[in-house]
């Protein structure tokens, strides 16, 4: 998942990288696009850190280190990206690389909602169907659940449909959406 190449030489670099990982024009190689993601990640580049991330969580170019992952994810996440937040979100929600932290999860699915990421929005909508972070509040999550699913997160499409069925036939109504 890298995003569309910069100008000058940092864009020439994205675009090889991109094409070694895919094996666009070049034969596919793994371990070369690791090494060029380091170069770029310890240089503190975030997209680098982030797909570098997702070679240590898979094992890809790389051995496989989630404890590695994390930090990366990490890194990348403080630069404000908001697809890396919920990835590390994900990570705190299992405990995988990281002591699991529910609130840290919440925290973060907040931050890449503020930036529009119709997944952030949806999981954080789960977390307050759940009470999992934050306090239950089914109006709360019914109110993620419809931005998520008007950015067609089919998910949160899903699971708002279910809120509104369980909610009816126990003779709840959920607070209406801004103009309705």
């Amino acid at each position: 998942p890298l995003p569309p190449g910069g100008q000058g030489a940092r864009g020439c670099t994205d675009g090889f990288r991109s094409m070694l990982r895919g094996g666009e024009g070049v034969p596919q190689d793994d371990d070369k696009a690791a090494r060029l993601y380091r170069l770029a990640a310890d240089q503190g580049d975030a997209d680098a850190q982030f797909n570098l991330a997702v070679f240590c969580e898979t094992g890809r170019g790389v051995p496989q280190d989630i404890d590695e992952a994390a930090r990366l994810f990490r890194l990348a996440a403080e630069q404000g990206l908001a697809g890396v937040q919920v990835n590390l979100a994900l990570l705190y929600e299992d405990g995988k690389g990281v002591l699991m932290d529910i609130g840290e999860a919440a925290r973060l699915y907040c931050l890449a909602a503020d930036q529009g990421d119709a997944n952030a929005k949806g999981n954080f909508a789960l977390l307050y169907a759940k009470g999992r972070g934050v306090p239950k509040d089914f109006g709360e999550a019914a109110r993620c659940f419809r931005l998520a699913a008007e950015q067609g997160n089919v998910i949160s499409q899903l699971y708002l449909g279910q809120l509104l069925l369980e909610t009816a036939a126990a003779g709840r109504a959920l607070p209406a959406a801004p103009g309705e």
